[in-house]
């Protein structure tokens, strides 16, 4: 039996998008979602900014995992997080749009590993990086 279709797969994870509450509420507007890649955007808020006048690490990881979840769902089927690791490269402020793009850079069985760079928008600089462990779920 075949998995489901470039399209079906892709539909898949907008529907999935769709039903994101949580990313709503934190202002991420996904900007591209194809199979095993996707973008989204988010302007850092007031309520993100940490003690140190700079957006909390939280949510970049947020954001990151976001476009993870969204790459890594593309092909169809009900996939999640196994683990992630994070890497702070440059602080982002009150004002900033970050911009997060996910690959998947392999997929093999149910595993896959999805790598993620989050950057400002205004320049470019990266912000973070993200490599994504992802496990796909049996069909009950």
């Amino acid at each position: 039996m075949s998995g489901p279709s470039t399209e079906e797969g892709v539909a898949f994870a907008r529907q999935m998008w769709v039903d994101d509450e949580a990313s709503r509420r934190l202002g991420m507007e996904a900007l591209v979602i194809e199979q095993d890649h996707a973008v989204v955007r988010m302007p850092v808020r007031a309520d993100m900014v940490n003690g140190h006048d700079i957006c909390h690490g939280g949510f970049v990881f947020a954001l990151a995992d976001s476009t993870f979840a969204l790459a890594c769902n593309s092909r169809g089927a009900v996939t999640v997080a196994a683990g992630a690791d994070i890497s702070f490269i440059a602080p982002s402020r009150l004002g900033d749009v970050l911009v997060a793009e996910a690959v998947v850079r392999a997929a093999f069985g149910r595993n896959g590993i999805t790598d993620v760079t989050v950057r400002r928008e205004s320049d470019g600089q990266a912000v973070a990086e993200f490599r994504g462990r992802s496990r796909s779920l049996k069909r009950p």
